[in-house]
């Protein structure tokens, strides 16, 4: 017998099943959380079965967005990259001075790992064991090179230190930037007190020439 509106509104007639939809993920989002598994059991040791228990969806919907577990690697390697490689060139299309543009990029570096902590983290955990691997760790060491240039351009421009070598201090120098990854919490970061100002701070201060 059908329910009135009034038995429909009360929740007194018989139950019908509730269907449960599975997580809704677009290519995005799906990459995101896959990152983070692979940030927490190590990309070698994650399994796509293991990915889909993660996202609470079958194999074959993960495979209705990406077609393998390399292409979701490829997609967040290449967004971090970007990003970083992005901070390169518009720090040198500003066309001011070398040591200003130093500090641009390692300002807005540190700007992209708090942005994009998952994604670059990923990206420094990376040991060149594939093909996509080596080509990702190659971008990286072109940001690296380009720091150097900077360096000893300011350094010729006598602006930084040149008793210093300039490929050692850019390794120090992205080695400080990068081991943020290791600490750095969204959650406890003190708004009042910018994370890029304060590595810019430390390391130009042991760079800049000494005021006479």
């Amino acid at each position: 017998m059908p329910l009135d509106q009034s038995e429909q509104a009360a929740g007194t007639g018989p139950r019908t099943a509730v269907k449960r939809g599975r997580p809704g993920y677009d290519r995005d989002s799906l990459i995101r959380v896959c990152v983070e598994v692979f940030n927490r059991r190590g990309y070698e040791a994650t399994s796509m079965g293991a990915l889909a228990q993660e996202l609470g969806i079958s194999k074959s919907a993960i495979y209705h967005h990406v077609k393998s577990k390399e292409e979701i690697l490829d997609a967040a390697l290449s967004h971090s990259l970007a990003e970083l490689e992005r901070v390169v060139a518009d720090a040198e299309a500003l066309e001011v001075a070398a040591v200003a543009e130093l500090e641009t990029i390692i300002a807005e570096s540190v700007n992209v790992l708090t942005r994009s902590l998952p994604y670059v983290t990923l990206l420094l955990r990376l040991r060149g064991n594939s093909e996509l691997e080596t080509a990702a760790l190659a971008r990286r060491r072109e940001i690296t090179r380009r720091i150097a240039d900077l360096i000893h351009q300011a350094q010729d421009d006598g602006d930084l230190r040149q008793d210093l070598d300039a490929r050692t201090a850019s390794r120090l120098a992205m080695g400080t930037v990068n081991s943020i990854v290791d600490w750095y919490r969204p959650d406890r970061a003190d708004a009042a007190a910018p994370l890029a100002d304060t590595v810019v701070c430390l390391l130009l201060a042991g760079l800049r020439t000494p005021a006479r």
